[in-house]
């Protein structure tokens, strides 16, 4: 009897010990989370500044170099938001590259006849990309780019890969969402 009884009290501390130890995880994850979304706010925070010195000389639409054309007229979400005037060097898209310091599309808000720098996009082809690159999507600074299949509402007939830097305009839904509801088309 007294076997039993010290067998169920070694059990029973385990077991206790076990709780302490789960309860005492669970209530650090909380901590863990914030930590992690801190390293990545960090992250993020920096790649918007690099992106903000790389491309502080296009505040003036007029400081675009000549090879950057409006495509596509200013660019607005179906059910909410919009991207805004995509002025794309086609020289850079084709390039099968990414540079952060040379965004193939400056993004600009129409403002009557003003343009307000809003962000960028950097854009490679998929296929170009992946033969090149051993089939890793391409990253910018540790952010992902997002695949846009075909067929897809710019008519482009090959899948690319895309990343929007909102730089110039904070979004509310996040800095590398496409479609950013501050931003709007109906000041054209």
């Amino acid at each position: 009897m007294t076997t039993r009884i010290t067998k169920l009290i070694q059990t029973s501390t385990m077991n206790i010990l076990r709780l302490a130890l789960l309860s005492s995880l669970v209530a650090a994850m909380p901590l863990f989370a914030d930590d992690f979304a801190h390293a990545n706010h960090n992250a993020s925070a920096k790649l918007v500044r690099e992106v903000q010195d790389a491309t502080r000389q296009f505040i003036d639409v007029g400081n675009l170099p000549t090879d950057y054309k409006p495509l596509f007229g200013c660019v607005s979400g179906t059910d909410h938001g919009a991207m805004g005037i995509h002025y794309v060097d086609l020289s850079l898209v084709g390039d099968g590259e990414i540079d952060l310091r040379h965004p193939e599309a400056v993004i600009y808000e129409p403002v009557g006849r003003y343009r307000r720098l809003v962000g960028v996009e950097y854009i490679v082809d998929a296929p170009t990309w992946l033969a090149a690159h051993d089939n890793t999507p391409p990253m910018l600074e540790g952010q992902a780019f997002h695949l846009v299949g075909t067929p897809n509402q710019f008519a482009i007939p090959s899948p690319f890969f895309e990343l929007h830097v909102w730089a110039w305009r904070d979004n509310p839904q996040g800095a590398f969402v496409d479609w950013n509801n501050l931003v709007t088309c109906e000041a054209q």
